[in-house]
């Protein structure tokens, strides 16, 4: 495996005719040897950002670096990246070791070379011994792996995967977003993956990059996005969040006691000026109690419950408006009309910056 890169993005804009704007002067630097996210909505600009990173496309302003030199201008093949694409991209007609070959058989690296690295390929994605098969005969999650093993026998420096799990089934993309992100520590290769599928986004990334309408809504950590969303729509798209308008008065420095209706929380104030302010709170971060539990600092009525197994859906109509609440399933649950308490805990709030 070739030395790890960083990926860098210099005020980038990628225009379609005069009057569509696909990326809008969007900077960001993806760490060497780190997994980064590009996540959002479809249209947001994350697929045509991953594009000009592997030279599919060119950007109409800006520059686009890769180990700090400039590739901008250069083709695919100049750019020591490989891509892994949603269909896969699979020869039919060939065998597994032949798939994994072809970009070694092209730039005309000798036969036995290039087969000694595509079965080296072919073992670190856990498929020694499938040279001899056609893709047909195997399955979703195999042909993936196929696929990554092509990408990796080329040694990039920069590995790309756009939308690689999409095909799969819950249980098996699962599988997959745990083996790709195994894969890329221990090969300490740059990844740079996109997906709309802000749990898979959470469950592999070192830093991810919420994309909207172009431009970048928010990077960092997803432990930063989930509990400290810059806007609401981070909020609303990086895991489920309701927001609900409360009012702020600031504690010192950092701190806030934040009223919503009679319940009172203290939340780090994220430079907010007292007074009317908007909350975000995960469904995760709100208890639900018997109706005059002296611990509820709310009373609701349940409207809905939907039982999921392992947890129950609530939408609880409450003085502060209707809330969506994700409780476990205890035994102790309750129906539409119930009467309930509401405990709101710190972990899971988080005060909405205004615009």
């Amino acid at each position: 495996m070739s030395r790890a890169a960083e990926v860098r993005f210099e005020h980038v804009w990628k225009r379609f005719g005069a009057n569509s704007v696909a990326v809008r002067d969007v900077s960001f630097t993806v760490p060497a040897g780190t997994l980064c996210t590009l996540l959002g909505p479809s249209g947001c600009g994350k697929t045509t950002t991953l594009r000009m990173i592997a030279g599919l496309e060119y950007p109409s302003e800006g520059r686009v670096r890769i180990g700090g030199r400039d590739v901008s201008a250069l083709p695919p093949a100049e750019r020591d990246v490989s891509m892994v694409f949603q269909s896969y991209a699979l020869f039919p007609h060939m065998s597994v070791l032949e798939n994994v070959c072809y970009g070694l058989t092209v730039s005309r690296r000798p036969r036995r070379q290039a087969e000694a690295a595509g079965r080296a390929a072919l073992e670190s994605v856990g498929l020694a011994g499938f040279d001899a098969r056609l893709p047909s005969e195997l399955s979703g999650g195999q042909q993936q792996r196929v696929a990554v093993a092509r990408a990796l026998v080329l040694e990039p420096s920069v590995l790309l995967f756009d939308e690689p799990l999409s095909n799969l089934d819950a249980r098996l993309r699962r599988r997959m977003r745990e083996e790709i992100r195994e894969l890329q520590q221990r090969l300490g290769v740059t990844v740079v993956y996109v997906t709309h599928d802000q749990a898979e986004a959470l469950a592999i990334s070192d830093k991810i990059i919420v994309m909207n309408q172009a431009v970048i809504a928010q990077e960092g950590t997803p432990r930063e996005l989930y509990e400290a969303p810059a806007n609401a729509f981070v909020a609303g798209f990086v895991g489920e969040a309701n927001r609900v308008p409360a009012a702020l008065r600031r504690l010192g420095e950092r701190d806030g006691e934040v009223s919503l209706g009679d319940a009172r929380i203290v939340l780090p104030h994220r430079g907010l000026p007292d007074g009317a302010a908007e909350l975000a709170l995960r469904p995760e971060a709100i208890a639900v109690l018997p109706a005059g539990d002296p611990a509820a600092m709310l009373p609701g009525t349940v409207v809905k419950a939907a039982y999921l197994g392992g947890v129950i859906e609530y939408t609880v109509a409450t003085p502060a408006g209707e809330l969506f609440v994700i409780a476990p399933a205890s035994g102790l649950d309750h129906a539409a009309g119930d009467p309930v308490g509401l405990r709101f805990g710190a972990h899971g709030a988080a005060l909405l910056p205004r615009g």
